[in-house]
């Protein structure tokens, strides 16, 4: 059983739902990565979707944007992701985490490389953005082959015909995006279309669906999981930790911040 399954049910069990921070990795510095994600950890975290610092995050808003130029600049570049969880690995055996990135830099990479190192690292699965469904069958099959997941994204544009696809082959879970835009753009979220939308794609999915885009407190988290699996809050949380004064202010923001939104989504039930 993966780290995904063994999660997701042992939530569905406790009738929990499932609380998935993002983080750039290597911002606000490289050497808060490792504290953050176990302080997110520590504060209720169920998965951690590490960001693959890119030049072009061209589905990100100014927050992950400025994140990711930041981290690059401090040469947080895939070999540094991959050392951060495999550092992560040393305390933390349990927690699935996820890459979220770009295609560019795993081709650049080389896939069957990255899919290699990135299973020796400990990752469990990893989201491509600019991957369209319909050309992901290799990359699929090369990151299965190492026990790696190929998390997809669905969204309100999503056609019929390719929603069914990507329900049929959703692996780890199935990360619905709220609303059509960039990251952070929280005014657009409309949490009772997104909850008509999420009911129908949890009937036909065979994996766990979560919701991402515009979650940024205690309230958005609470509303969008009543009609999915769990909810993933991202750039909220990067502009917090961009505040921090080092290392160990941001892992005490990082757990600060997810505190309350773990709390509200138990009392919710």
């Amino acid at each position: 059983m993966s780290r995904f399954e063994r999660k997701f049910a042992e939530l569905a069990t406790a009738g929990r739902k499932a609380l998935i921070p993002f983080i750039t990795a290597g911002d606000p510095s490289l050497e808060a990565t490792v504290p953050v994600m176990h302080a997110l950890v520590d504060a209720g975290a169920d998965v951690i979707e590490l960001g693959v610092p890119f030049s072009d995050p061209m589905a990100d808003g100014p927050t992950i944007q400025r994140s990711s130029e930041r981290a690059l600049a401090r040469g947080a570049g895939l070999r540094y992701v991959l050392e951060a969880v495999e550092v992560f690995r040393q305390q933390d055996d349990s927690t699935p985490v996820v890459l979220m990135g770009y295609l560019n830099p795993v081709e650049i990479h080389g896939a069957e490389r990255f899919a290699t190192e990135a299973a020796q690292a400990g990752v469990d699965g990893v989201l491509l953005v600019d991957l369209p469904p319909e050309e992901a069958a290799e990359t699929r099959g090369i990151l299965n082959a190492q026990g790696l997941a190929l998390v997809a994204l669905a969204s309100p544009t999503t056609g019929a015909d390719r929603l069914g696809m990507l329900c049929d082959t959703a692996q780890g879970y199935l990360y619905y995006v709220s609303f059509a835009g960039v990251t952070g753009a929280s005014e657009r979220l409309d949490t009772q279309a997104a909850g008509e939308r999420l009911r129908g794609i949890r009937k036909a999915s065979k994996a766990p669906v979560v919701a991402g885009f515009g979650i940024k407190d205690a309230a958005s988290a609470v509303a969008m999981a009543a009609d999915a699996d769990g909810v993933v809050v991202g750039s909220a949380l990067v502009a917090e930790l961009a505040r921090a004064a080092d290392g160990a202010d941001a892992a005490s923001r990082a757990a600060t911040f997810l505190v309350p939104l773990r709390q509200a989504l138990d009392a919710a039930g």
